[in-house]
């Protein structure tokens, strides 16, 4: 093993041994999981990782939270004995993360590293142990808690009521109006409580059984469904999803074909996804050679709604240091995209702060893993809910919406309970 490296100012980095070794097909990962707690999960159409125990992490703060969880990464990547039979996306070295949407949210940002992690790719099944220096090892062995499904589900507002956040909408339009922003991006929260204690591993197993295009995850007592991917990078190649412009589906695929035909011609829902398209784009255009950005939005199908959506793709460049920018630098220099802030950002991020009176959370922020050799998928938290570290039978659950000049505040509201329902299902079935 080596040499332990240097810590990051303030955050201590542990020896780790890593193993990674191939294994037969596991069947469904999410069956796996033996407790609701120091569990972390992402899939997606069955493939994925799951993973439980925690062999180190950090906790980070401020404008720099990211940039000091990818420092402190890095020098435990080095510090670790690493042995990778599989050598495949997510093998290895990984830990998980989740970070706030705003630098001043006291939800700061978390990276930790699990005991045990076991992975499917592309018809490749693998178990990764990683163990502290002087910690006895952990096995894939052992009895499974069962499932505990949430009862008596009730809810409660927020930091507004539906009538105090139509309100914030008018506001928000007649500030745009006026010129302070194109676009501003509005959220609420609801509160919403089981009579029993929330379970992770119910909550995260609803999410991928309901939406399976979508990334489910469950990462430091967030959880939810997101189909929104920030960044992806898989050695030189990197790809972004974003997502602006909604529509509700009526449950009517005929009517729904009219409503999607509809949303790709509405001059609003066009002008949103623009903004969103143009921020993402300016933001990756320093760290590529080449990015394919295409003009025109597809409309991806949810169960519960419609996006227009883009997928650009990129080739990373180098950077002065001859290195290329970890999946985490990445997503930290993207983060806010106008998809969740607004344009111009900066204007439209003081906007939010000032009008939706409520710390986001991690909701919005980035979500996902990073590997040793900086791999990774950060996708947006959205179609989620944070778990109340202060009571295991509450949850706090999000939506928000994109707000331009044309925008109708009884429509934006309507627009939120869409988005809300998925994490409604995973907590009724």
């Amino acid at each position: 093993m080596s040499a332990p490296a240097p810590a990051v100012t303030g955050l201590p980095v542990p020896a780790l041994t890593v193993r990674t070794t191939a294994i037969s097909d596991p069947g469904d990962l999410l069956d796996l999981l033996p407790t609701s707690d120091g569990v972390a999960t992402w899939v997606r159409r069955g493939d994925g990782m799951v993973a439980w125990g925690e062999a180190a992490r950090t906790d980070t703060a401020g404008s720099a939270r990211m940039v000091d969880a990818d420092a402190w990464f890095t020098q435990l990547r080095r510090a670790a004995d690493v042995r990778d039979d599989v050598a495949v996306p997510g093998s290895g070295l990984v830990a998980f993360g989740a970070f706030a949407f705003d630098d001043g949210d006291p939800a700061g940002g978390s990276l930790v590293v699990p005991r045990i992690l076991v992975g499917r790719r592309a018809g490749v099944s693998w178990v990764t142990t990683i163990d502290p220096e002087g910690a006895a090892p952990l096995t894939l062995d052992g009895p499974r808690d069962a499932l505990t499904f949430p009862t008596d589900v009730t809810y409660a507002a927020g930091a507004a009521t539906p009538a105090e956040w139509k309100a914030k909408v008018a506001d928000a339009v007649a500030r745009i109006r006026a010129g302070e922003a194109a676009k501003i991006v509005l959220a609420r929260d609801v509160w919403a409580t089981s009579a029993t204690p929330l379970d992770t591993r119910a909550l995260v197993t609803r999410f991928a059984d309901a939406y399976p295009t979508t990334w489910a995850f469950a990462v430091d007592g967030l959880v939810g469904a997101t189909p929104e991917m920030l960044v992806r990078r898989e050695r030189r190649l990197v790809a972004s999803r974003v997502l602006a412009g909604t529509i509700r589906r009526t449950g009517d695929d005929e009517r729904d074909l009219a409503h999607a035909a509809a949303l790709a011609r509405s001059s609003k829902d066009l002008e949103e996804h623009e903004f969103a398209v143009e921020s993402l784009a300016r933001a990756l255009a320093p760290f590529v050679e080449s990015a394919n950005v295409p003009e025109v939005p597809s409309v991806l199908h949810l169960p519960n709604v419609m996006h227009l959506a883009t997928d650009v793709t990129a080739v990373l460049q180098r950077g002065p240091d001859g290195d290329r920018p970890s999946s985490l630098r990445l997503a930290a220099s993207l983060h806010p995209t106008a998809a969740v802030g607004g344009t111009p950002t900066l204007d439209a991020v003081r906007l939010v702060r000032e009008i939706e009176g409520m710390d986001r959370g991690r909701y919005a922020g980035p979500v996902g893993w990073i590997g040793s050799d900086g791999d990774g998928e950060w996708c947006i938290a959205l179609r989620c809910g944070a778990l109340d570290p202060d009571d295991p039978h509450r949850i706090r659950l999000f939506a928000g919406c994109g707000i331009v000049a044309a925008s109708d505040p009884g429509a934006e509201l309507d627009e939120t309970e869409a988005k809300l329902e998925p994490v409604r299902q995973a907590l009724l079935g």
